[in-house]
């Protein structure tokens, strides 16, 4: 059903035969969530920061006070929708408060399985690396710098250094030659 299409209504007792109060309210949360469950999940979506998990949760926990609170509500549906968005709104908000308050728990891990990274292959790396960049030509090695470590576009730099971009390009093709050719004469 569309949004705002029909009044939810109060189901009396004596209008289901057979069917228990509790049963009239399982029917009004079943009717709640035909009506406003797609646009209140997508709601609450947009709140957790795209968490679909715990907007699922909140959806959940929305229709769950509806459901304890189904003698009280209005049953106009501009009403119910508002009163559904700002118990979503205010269980949200709750979760981040109390997610902000308790730390959060993780899994213990054994001491064996820790894994100490060893930074000295990086280090070396980059010595290397630096190393052969030192062999470059300044233009080369400027061109190198701008467009791989720093990531501009070749008409970035052609127009920052003012030559054209076809030499910014030939620098480079020039530069990554010679880093190949340095880099393999040191493993």
């Amino acid at each position: 059903m569309g949004r705002h299409t029909r009044a939810l209504r109060p189901v009396e007792d004596h209008e289901v035969v057979g069917v228990e109060p509790n049963d009239a309210h399982d029917d009004l949360a079943k009717a709640l969530y035909q009506e406003f469950g797609g646009s209140l999940m997508a709601f609450a979506l947009r709140l957790t920061g795209h968490d679909r998990q715990w907007a699922e949760d909140v959806v959940q926990e929305t229709l769950i006070k509806a459901w304890r609170n189904a003698d009280k509500l209005d049953r106009q549906p501009e009403m119910l929708r508002a009163w559904l968005f700002t118990v979503a709104r205010r269980t949200v908000i709750d979760g981040w408060r109390s997610r902000s308050v308790r730390p959060q728990e993780l899994e213990e891990i054994e001491s064996d399985a820790i894994a100490v990274s060893d930074e000295s292959d990086r280090t070396l790396a980059a010595m290397i690396v630096y190393e052969a960049l030192q062999g470059l030509s300044p233009e080369q090695r400027e061109a190198i710098q701008q467009t791989y470590l720093r990531d501009r576009t070749v008409n970035e730099v052609a127009a920052t250094l003012g030559v054209p971009p076809g030499t910014i390009k030939s620098r480079i093709h020039h530069a990554v030659r010679a880093l190949r050719r340095a880099l393999r004469e040191r493993g």
